[in-house]
């Protein structure tokens, strides 16, 4: 028997901050709280201040020093997570129900009253430093570092934007200080800021708890950096290595609507209806071992060690990001062959990849709703995503009424345009047929 969901409780309090709780049976509880304060926001010329801002929050916190902080989480038992991304920072926690209101209390004083201690912050500098020296012995990091300013190239103005890693530039952490790094946190705040909760509390004793613990939060700052994607440029990268390296990315299909069709009951928040094509799509390209990627480029001709091919969705835009590494000698025969693919969706799905795909997507869907620590996350996504949360019993059935015909008639008129290429270890590019694709651009 096929138990409901349980409703979700959304409120948005005084000051911005949304809450989502569920309350659900179990000796546990996860949260989640996401702050719309990410890389993206890091001051130019300072790349890396908002991940060194996220690490010196924890180095004490309302009357608690650094060590005191941290024994307090430990002596909870809590696990931790989260982290920096390009458009916000997430902060994870997961632990025992009687613990809840304890973890909330902690997690208020970190946002709302660190003490920020300068001396902790030089330590945190040099370890980041180190972080980044490490990148260099790394080809495929390189790589991703590199595709990643020429998909989303830095814009003029106040912010440094999405052309540098959350960790930041050697550059950037050469040029922060105290003071730059707490201008940062002036940011943090309650506007935009989502706080998702999975317990087996009641969600009217976790709204007060919330309001009582987060209701002063200030506003702060949640300007949105602009995103500018620049397709159809292929860079090369030299130097000798034993391995090849590339990475791709297209258009895809963005979350929200774009005015082509009105929010209804099978599309809540105004999710875009191709979004769960476009999933399901990706899925039988590059989703498992009778993919299409795994079956060409491994299966049949044993091309790359590595090769697929997957959503990505920043600041409210969807993307597809590609990546293979392969040997210098098969690598270029790799790409030709995982452009050929993705060009071939145009052509359809057969059913078999259809019903596949389908039923992977279903079961993503259940197993993550079972873990407290997957619906919390994914409580805060479909927010942030779509405004409104999918239950999952909705969601399944959502998927299941897609049909082969819907797919394939959204893979007509999809039109992902030119992909941008940067590859590390291949022959120069300008000596490949990548050349040949219309409308491509060469960057040496």
């Amino acid at each position: 028997m096929q138990v409901a969901s349980p409703p979700s409780h959304i409120v948005t309090l005084p000051n911005g901050l949304t809450l989502a709780a569920e309350q659900r049976p179990g000796p546990g509880f996860a949260l989640d709280l996401r702050v719309p304060v990410g890389s993206s926001h890091d001051p130019q010329g300072q790349q890396g201040s908002a991940a060194l801002l996220e690490e010196w929050l924890g180095k004490g916190a309302g009357e608690r020093d650094a060590r005191a902080f941290q024994d307090a989480l430990d002596d909870l038992g809590l696990r931790r997570g989260g982290g920096v991304g390009a458009g916000a920072t997430r902060f994870a926690v997961s632990g025992l129900n009687a613990d809840l209101e304890a973890a909330l209390t902690l997690y208020a004083d970190l946002v709302q009253r660190p003490q920020l201690p300068e001396g902790e912050l030089e330590v945190l500098i040099d370890l980041a430093r180190q972080d980044l020296e490490a990148v260099a012995d790394s080809p495929a990091e390189q790589l991703a570092l590199e595709a990643r300013k020429l998909a989303f190239p830095a814009l003029p103005g106040e912010y440094a934007g999405y052309a540098h890693p959350a960790s930041g530039t050697l550059a950037g952490l050469t040029a922060v200080s105290p003071s730059s790094v707490r201008a940062l946190y002036g940011r943090y705040g309650a506007v935009g800021s989502i706080l998702s909760v999975v317990s087996a509390h009641p969600v009217g004793e976790v709204e007060r708890a919330v309001r009582e613990l987060f209701g002063d939060w200030t506003a702060g700052n949640p300007e949105a950096v602009p995103l500018v994607f620049q397709p159809g440029v292929t860079t090369h990268l030299p130097g000798e290595s034993a391995q090849a390296h590339l990475s791709l990315y297209w258009r895809g299909i963005d979350p929200l609507l774009s005015g082509r069709v009105q929010p209804d009951h099978m599309h809540p928040g105004g999710m875009n209806p191709d979004w769960l094509p476009w999933h399901l799509v990706l899925g039988a390209l590059s989703g498992g071992s009778a993919s299409r990627i795994f079956v060409a480029v491994r299966e049949e001709r044993g091309l790359a060690y590595s090769a697929g091919i997957g959503a990505q969705v920043l600041e409210g835009q969807g993307f597809v990001g590609g990546y293979a590494g392969s040997t210098p000698a098969r690598a270029m025969e790799t790409l030709e062959v995982m452009l050929a693919e993705f060009g071939r969706l145009k052509r359809g799905i057969t059913d078999a990849e259809f019903i596949r795909s389908r039923d992977a997507l279903v079961a993503s869907t259940v197993f993550g709703a079972e873990s407290l620590r997957g619906r919390v996350v994914a409580l805060t996504r479909d927010l942030n995503l779509f405004g409104a949360v999918r239950q999952p019993r909705e969601l399944r059935s959502q998927i299941a009424a897609l049909t082969l015909i819907e797919v394939n008639e959204f893979l007509e008129r999809w039109d992902p345009g030119q992909p941008n290429l940067t590859t590390l270890g291949l022959p120069p590019v300008q000596e490949t047929p990548v050349q040949e694709i219309p409308g491509r651009k060469v960057q040496a």
